[in-house]
């Protein structure tokens, strides 16, 4: 572990856990972006799915009806 006699606003931080939680959500930004990009795609087809069934349910409804 580093020693970490000061923290950032000028605190005593003895075991220099800002100085491990930064370096730890540093690490993790570039896979978070790609997690998220990831995510996207499903959600998209997702949607589109929705509105092509609502399309289709209408159409049905306004054959049956019309």
């Amino acid at each position: 572990m580093a020693h970490n006699p000061q923290g950032p606003d000028g605190n005593y931080d003895p075991a220099g856990s800002t100085q491990m939680f930064r370096a730890f959500v540093d690490e993790g930004t570039p896979a978070r972006q790609q997690q998220v990009a990831a995510q996207s795609g499903p959600r998209v087809g997702l949607i589109v799915g929705v509105i092509a069934v609502v399309a289709i349910v209408a159409a049905v409804a306004w054959l049956a009806l019309g």
